[in-house]
């Protein structure tokens, strides 16, 4: 399918990708694509320069980490559709009209999905296991499977990212769209992309640091996504503990021995925990009964309002 590849920016971040960045923005302007936007980190080596050169238009981004230069990015685009990917020659320009046609379809997001199509080498065994959990429990928390919920390779509509409320920072930024795109029922598309390993580049992510980072936006952003699973983790884990501390008292009065104070405790926790999940059960109720009035209402808008 053809499109008119001025209604594209091409959106890249970067942050001292001076030995990749003017390769991938040359294989877009070749690609015919000129509308070209590099949000630079304050890189330290020559990636603005560099990036110039080539024929990107480059900004640099006022605050610190990935997140905040997509937020500042989008906020910037006019055109209608965006092709976001990482400036470090791991993404393949020649997958963009996969990444975009669907768009022009009447879909709101594409997601390159890496893990099917990855070079070998371009993952280490840890850094491909911790995607696959991360993937899954996404899936539990959100009741969607997207696949690849960490890719970097993305296309929008403007009016996709216009409908997200995106806060995040730094590399949670990916997990975050994700979530903002299933809370407000996007139409998804995912498709298998080319992964390459890093040509030389020292990568910024700590899977450990970063990764636990990344779980715990999954479960934050689950409040308001799936409150069954937030309160519902949250009321388990801590009638759990009810049940440990009830089995150390029991074995203890089994001795003889009473421990008024922690048995108290005890029946709290377990009390406490069950009126927890029950919070989670109202507060999923009360979301379903609110994503259909809210359907309700799209349903019956006028058409062609005047």
């Amino acid at each position: 399918m053809k499109f008119n590849k001025d209604e594209v920016c091409i959106l890249i971040p970067t942050l001292n990708e001076n030995l990749t960045i003017g390769t991938v923005v040359r294989e877009f302007v070749a690609l015919g694509y000129s509308h070209i936007l590099v949000i630079d980190g304050k890189s330290t080596d020559n990636t603005v320069k560099t990036a110039r050169e080539a024929g990107a238009n480059v900004r640099t981004q006022s605050g610190k980490g990935k997140g905040n230069a997509i937020i500042e990015a989008f906020e910037v685009i006019d055109q209608p559709y965006i092709l976001m990917l990482d400036g470090d020659g791991t993404y393949s320009a020649k997958d963009a009209e996969k990444m975009l046609t669907p768009l022009f379809l009447g879909f709101d997001q594409v997601i390159g999905d890496r893990l099917v199509n990855a070079e070998e080498g371009a993952f280490s065994r840890l850094n491909l296991l911790g995607n696959h959990m991360l993937n899954m429990l996404f899936k539990i928390a959100h009741s969607r499977d997207l696949h690849d919920i960490l890719s970097g390779y993305r296309a929008f509509t403007r009016l996709a990212i216009q409908q997200m409320n995106l806060r995040e920072k730094g590399f949670e930024i990916e997990t975050e769209i994700s979530v903002e795109s299933v809370r407000n029922g996007q139409r998804i598309m995912v498709v298998p992309v080319r992964y390459s390993r890093r040509p030389g580049t020292a990568t910024k992510l700590s899977p450990l640091h970063d990764g636990v980072k990344i779980v715990t936006t999954i479960y934050r952003l689950a409040r308001v996504n799936n409150p069954m699973f937030y309160f519902g983790m949250m009321g388990l884990f801590t009638s759990l503990l009810g049940v440990l501390t009830g089995i150390y008292v029991l074995l203890e009065w089994m001795r003889r021995i009473d421990h008024i104070p922690l048995t108290i405790l005890t029946v709290l926790l377990i009390v406490v925990g069950i009126e927890i999940f029950m919070f989670g059960m109202i507060s999923d109720m009360l979301l379903v009964f609110h994503r259909e009035i809210i359907r309700e209402i799209q349903l019956n808008q006028p058409k062609n309002p005047k």
